[in-house]
C-alpha cells in the first residue's frame, strides 16, 4: 500500500511540476549578476537579459548582488526557489577558482543547473595611462624593483580579475599589491581616476577604455591578439604561459526543473545566435559560444572541468580566503 502511495505522489509531483514548466514563465524573472554594475557580468548580462525577455515573454530584471569576489550573490541565488524566477550569471572566479579560495563558501558550484555559457571573455592587464611602464616587460621590471608597491585593482578576492593577477605574479616571479572592490567598475573607476596603478580583467570592461584612451593594455592573456583592440599577445610580450582566458555562464539554482531549464536555454540560444546580440558581444572583445557550448550538458562538463583545473591551482599556489 505504501509503495502505492509512493508512485501515486511521484506521479502527481511530475504532472503538477509538468504543468508549471508548461505555462512557465509567468511573471518578471531575476538575473543575479554578483557583481557591482559596470562590470563584464553585469555587461553581459544585460546584453542578452533584453533579448531573453522577449522570447520568454516576461521582463528579465538584472539584480547586482555584490560581495565576496562574486560569492555573496552566488550563495544567494543557490538558496533561492528552483522555479526558474531566479537565475545567475556566473564566471570562472565566481563558480569555479572561488570554490576552492573561500574556506566557508556556502555553495557547491556543481550544485547549480547550467543553462549555457554566455561567452568567453579574454583577459589583459591594464595601467593607468600615465604609469611609467609602457610593456609587460617594464612592468616586470618595475615590480621587481618596487615590490608590493604597484596597487592592482579588482572585483573582489577570487574574482576572474585577481585570479588572473596572481597567475602573472606566479609566473613573472613579482609581488603586486591586491586592491579588492565590490565589481570590476568601481575598479576601474578608480583606475581612470589614478587612485590605483592598475588591473587584471577582462575585456567588456577593459575594452571600451582602452579605445578612449583612457587607461593603456599592455598584454592579452592569450597566445594571440584580439581584433577588438591593438594590444601585443601573451606570447608576443614574451610571457607566454600567461593564459588565462575567462568565461561567463548562465546557471539556475540546484533542482531546477529541466523542463524549465530547456525554455530558459532556448531564449538564452535564441539571443546568442542572434547577430545583433553577437555583434555586441564581439564589440566589446567578448566570445560569443558556439552553438554547443550554449548548451546546458556541455556547459555542466565544462563547469566540473573548471572547478577541477582551478581547485588544483589555488592549491598549488597555497592561497586561502577566510
Amino acid at each position: 500500500m505504501l509503495k502505492q502511495l509512493a508512485v501515486v505522489a511521484f506521479a502527481t509531483l511530475a504532472t503538477t511540476s509538468g504543468v508549471i514548466a508548461q505555462a512557465y514563465p509567468t511573471k518578471p524573472i531575476t538575473f543575479v549578476v554578483p557583481f557591482a554594475a559596470g562590470g563584464p557580468n553585469d555587461v553581459l548580462a544585460r546584453i542578452v537579459a533584453d533579448h531573453m525577455s522577449r522570447t520568454l515573454g516576461q521582463p528579465i530584471i538584472v539584480e547586482n548582488a555584490a560581495g565576496a569576489g562574486g560569492t555573496t550573490g552566488s550563495a544567494r541565488a543557490a538558496k533561492a526557489d528552483p522555479d526558474g524566477y531566479t537565475l545567475l550569471s556566473g564566471n570562472l572566479g565566481s563558480l569555479a577558482a572561488g570554490f576552492a579560495l573561500y574556506q566557508k563558501i556556502r555553495y557547491d558550484p556543481r550544485d547549480f543547473v547550467s543553462v549555457g555559457m554566455l561567452a568567453g571573455t579574454p583577459n589583459f592587464l591594464v595601467v593607468h595611462k600615465d604609469f611609467p611602464a609602457k610593456t609587460l616587460a617594464e612592468f616586470i621590471a618595475n615590480a621587481k624593483a618596487n615590490p608590493d608597491t604597484i596597487t592592482m585593482g579588482n572585483a573582489g578576492l577570487g574574482s576572474n580579475g585577481h585570479l588572473v593577477c596572481l597567475y602573472l605574479e606566479s609566473l613573472a616571479g613579482v609581488k603586486i599589491r591586491h586592491v579588492p572592490y565590490r565589481g570590476s567598475g568601481p575598479a576601474m573607476n578608480d583606475l581612470m581616476g589614478g587612485k590605483i596603478d592598475g588591473m587584471c580583467d577582462s575585456t567588456p570592461t577593459v575594452v571600451p577604455q582602452v579605445l578612449a584612451g583612457t587607461i593603456r593594455a599592455l598584454v592579452v592573456a592569450q597566445p594571440s591578439r584580439i581584433a577588438a583592440v591593438d594590444v601585443p599577445s601573451a606570447t608576443e610580450a614574451g610571457l607566454p604561459n600567461f593564459n588565462v582566458v575567462g568565461w561567463n555562464a548562465v546557471m539556475a539554482p540546484p533542482k531546477t526543473p529541466k523542463a524549465i531549464i530547456i525554455k530558459v536555454n532556448a531564449a538564452l540560444t535564441a539571443a546568442l545566435m542572434d547577430p545583433g546580440v553577437r555583434k555586441r558581444i564581439e564589440d566589446i572583445g567578448a566570445i560569443p559560444p558556439k552553438a554547443e557550448e550554449a548548451s546546458p550538458d556541455w556547459m555542466d562538463s565544462f563547469l566540473r572541468a573548471e572547478v577541477d583545473a582551478w581547485g588544483k591551482v589555488v592549491r598549488a599556489a597555497g592561497v586561502s580566503i577566510d
